[in-house]
């Protein structure tokens, strides 16, 4: 069985704190939410440069797209 890995996303969010988006995503992998909710207060101290009225974080399950896509990042980068 895979290990379960989560992310802290960046989400930039209206004045109503609706409305967000990610933004970013923090480049640390957690193996545990827990893990990752305890990072949220420094990871937001990191992140006050975002254009957004408000930002927040949300940790997220790490999909296998998302490691496709930090793959292929990596590659092309690389080239």
């Amino acid at each position: 069985m895979d290990q379960v890995l989560y992310v802290l996303a960046i989400m930039g969010c209206g004045d109503d704190s609706m409305q967000c988006q990610q933004a970013r995503i923090e480049p640390a992998r957690y193996t545990s939410i827990q893990a990752c909710q305890q990072e949220m207060p420094g990871a937001l101290q990191r992140n006050t440069d975002i254009d957004y009225p408000v930002i927040s974080a949300a940790c997220q399950r790490m999909t296998p797209q998302m490691v496709d896509a930090r793959r292929t990042r990596t590659e092309r980068a690389g080239s």
